[in-house]
């Protein structure tokens, strides 16, 4: 490898495609930065993806490539894969030449695999970062390629065991730090202090099958003394509230929570998506939770990760499919089962990975 300084290298970040691999990679950039002020960091994403728009505004440039994943769905639209990924190879090469990294990361999805691969075959030094319990496509390939491979999950067969560090995902831990009161953060959501209340996170978007679980049980869930924060996403908000309204007082509906601190503090229990980086939070937060996978993301490997937390007796999984029936009655009997409660809150707390950045980045830099 070229000399390049300890205190000023120049560092290349590749992933994107969904939040998953985005803030991942910027909270590794964060960390590099705070060690190491005068690291350059080039961030190489997907054009159109949200990336392009999520890094520059935190402070990073950004180069996009024209690649896109295969759609399974949609075989014709494959045709033209083979022309952007040669194109993509091709860019790659020139951002490679005018930048000359002296590290890369990958933190996954497909606008990662290009400029990786380049980095790879030039013997840049290269880190992977994989978020899930089963491993995406892209790192799949790349992991021959790598020097490192950060994983969130123990025991990943499909990566070569002597490159694998079990770090967790690097998520920004002082949003679980010094947490307000319940009573204070209840108040913010204008809710009873003395009730139990449950959180309802259905990711960005929101979860449809969470949501209509919630609606078709409504009056049930009310009579049973609980309260809910529940964040509906933006598809199902104004239906939501128009419904909800002011019947029900002890239901505060959100499109989208910006507070999670004050969210998690007022909460006793969580119902949640089962997505990588949502999950590596609720182990800090340390809640007793139940997951609801997405069975459409790929590989469905929402539902590996929430079956690797079932099996550890750190979450309860319900599917989409039985959502309607069953959700709001697993949620009513865990709010009466304090025992049940404490064994989920203190099993997932076990797998909290509040250093996993730090760590990442000392694995990153001893690749110098």
């Amino acid at each position: 490898m070229k000399n390049t300084s300890k205190t000023s290298p120049k560092v290349l970040i590749s992933g994107g495609g969904t939040g998953g691999h985005i803030y991942p990679a910027i909270a590794i950039a964060d960390e590099i930065k705070r060690r190491l002020p005068d690291a350059q960091i080039l961030f190489v994403g997907a054009e159109g993806r949200m990336e392009m728009e999520k890094v520059p505004k935190v402070g990073y440039d950004i180069k996009g490539l024209p690649i896109s994943g295969f759609d399974r769905s949609n075989m014709k639209a494959n045709l033209k894969f083979p022309f952007k990924l040669i194109k993509s190879l091709s860019l790659a090469k020139k951002i490679y030449k005018d930048f000359q990294p002296d590290l890369a990361i990958g933190t996954g999805g497909y606008a990662s695999g290009p400029m990786l691969w380049v980095a790879g075959s030039k013997n840049v030094p290269i880190l992977l970062q994989e978020q899930n319990s089963f491993p995406g496509v892209t790192n799949k390939i790349l992991k021959n390629k790598a020097s490192a491979i950060c994983t969130a999950y123990e025991g990943i067969s499909q990566f070569p065991q002597e490159k694998v560090h079990y770090t967790g995902n690097p998520i920004r831990a002082e949003i679980f730090q010094n947490l307000p009161s319940k009573a204070e953060a209840i108040s913010a959501f204008g809710l009873d202090p003395e009730k139990p209340t449950i959180l309802s996170v259905g990711g960005s978007q929101g979860s449809r099958a969470m949501n209509n679980a919630w609606l078709e049980n409504l009056d049930e869930f009310v009579a049973s003394g609980v309260q809910l924060i529940w964040q509906t996403g933006k598809l199902d908000y104004q239906k939501i509230k128009n419904l909800v309204g002011d019947k029900y007082p002890t239901i505060h509906v959100t499109e989208f929570i910006y507070n999670m601190k004050d969210a998690y503090a007022a909460s006793d229990m969580i119902v949640s998506r089962a997505g990588a980086m949502a999950i590596s939070e609720l182990c800090i937060v340390g809640k007793a939770t139940i997951l609801l996978p997405l069975p459409t993301a790929a590989e469905d490997h929402q539902t590996k990760n929430a079956q690797a937390l079932v099996e550890k007796d750190a979450a309860i999984m319900v599917k989409d499919a039985t959502a309607k029936q069953i959700l709001v009655k697993e949620v009513i009997a865990l709010a009466n089962n304090e025992e049940l409660k404490n064994k989920l809150s203190q099993n997932i707390k076990q797998l909290g990975k509040p250093n996993a950045t730090k760590e990442i980045v000392d694995i990153l830099l001893n690749l110098l």
